[in-house]
C-alpha cells in the first residue's frame, strides 16, 4: 500500500501548504480536490497545470488521484456530465495522476454506465481510470460493483472503496470487498463516531472497522492506494490533518503486504 492524503483535509491551505504536510509525515502521495478553493481545477491554464505537476513532482511526490466532484448515475441528459468528465480526465492527465473519483449521485446503473463508456475511449487514450466512490446513493460495494459490471469497460473504470460508507450502509467489510474484487482500484481510509455519527475522529478512536479492512485488504493482496480523507473541510471544528495522518501512516505500515 501507497499512502496518500487528501487536500479535503487543508481548507484554506494552497498546494505548497498540502505538499508540506505530506512530505513531513511520510506520504508517497496526494488526493488532489477538484475545487478553487484548493487551486487546482479545471480552469487552470497550461502553464498554471504544468506549475501544480513540476511542484509535486519536485517534492517526491505523486499525485494518487483527482477527487472529482461529477456525479455519473445523476438523472438528467448525458452531456453535460459527459463533457464534465472529460474534462476532468483531460486535467488528470496534464498534472500526472492516474484517474479520476467520480461520485454516483442517483440510483439507476445503467445511466452510470452509459457514460462511463461514453468517456472510455478518452480515459483509454489517457491512460487513465474513472473510480467510482462507494457514496451516497450507491454507498454499497454492491451498488459501485453492479454499476461497475454494466459498463464493462474494466481497463477504465475502477471501484473506489471509502471505508466508512458501505459499513455504515449495514455492508460488512467482507461483503464488501467480495463483492467489489477485480474492480477495486484505490482505498479511502477514516474512522468516524458511530454509523449515525460521521464525525471524523483520529485513528482507532471511533467505531470504522479499521483492523478488519485492513486484514481483509492484506489477505486479498492490495497494493494499491490508501489516501486518509480527513473531512475537515465539513467538519472544520476537527484537528489539523497533520495530528491526524500519523495514525493512517500507522493503519498502512500494518496491514502493508510484505
Amino acid at each position: 500500500m501507497k499512502l496518500a492524503v487528501s487536500t479535503l483535509g487543508m481548507p484554506g491551505d494552497g498546494l505548497d501548504r498540502a505538499i508540506e504536510v505530506a512530505t513531513a509525515q511520510g506520504c508517497q502521495g496526494l488526493e488532489l480536490r477538484l475545487h478553487p478553493d484548493t487551486g487546482v481545477h479545471r480552469g487552470l491554464s497550461a502553464d498554471e497545470r504544468s506549475s501544480v505537476r513540476q511542484r509535486v513532482e519536485a517534492a517526491g511526490l505523486e499525485i494518487s488521484a483527482l477527487a472529482g466532484y461529477v456525479g455519473v448515475c445523476e438523472p438528467g441528459p448525458d452531456e453535460p456530465v459527459v463533457e464534465a468528465l472529460v474534462a476532468d480526465l483531460t486535467l488528470a492527465a496534464d498534472l500526472g495522476a492516474p484517474g479520476v473519483r467520480v461520485f454516483p449521485r442517483g440510483e439507476d446503473p445503467a445511466i452510470g454506465a452509459r457514460r462511463l463508456k461514453a468517456v472510455s475511449a478518452t480515459a483509454a487514450g489517457l491512460g487513465l481510470r474513472v473510480l467510482v466512490e462507494t457514496h451516497d446513493q450507491m454507498a454499497t460495494g454492491a451498488a459501485v460493483a453492479r454499476l461497475l459490471d454494466e459498463a464493462a469497460c474494466p481497463e477504465t473504470t475502477g471501484a473506489l472503496w471509502d471505508l466508512l460508507h458501505p459499513w455504515r450502509h449495514g455492508e460488512s467489510p467482507a461483503d464488501t470487498l467480495a463483492l467489489l474484487g477485480p474492480h477495486l482500484a484505490y482505498v479511502q481510509v477514516k474512522d468516524a463516531v458511530s454509523a449515525q455519527d460521521t464525525t471524523p475522529v483520529p485513528m482507532w478512536t471511533g467505531t470504522v472497522p479499521l483492523d478488519e479492512c485492513g486484514e481483509l485488504l492484506r489477505s486479498w493482496g492490495y497494493s494499491g492506494w490508501v489516501s486518509l480523507e480527513w473531512e475537515r473541510t465539513w467538519y472544520p471544528q476537527v484537528a489539523p490533518v497533520e495530528e491526524i495522518l500519523p495514525g493512517a501512516a500507522e493503519w498502512v505500515r500494518r496491514f502493508r503486504r510484505e
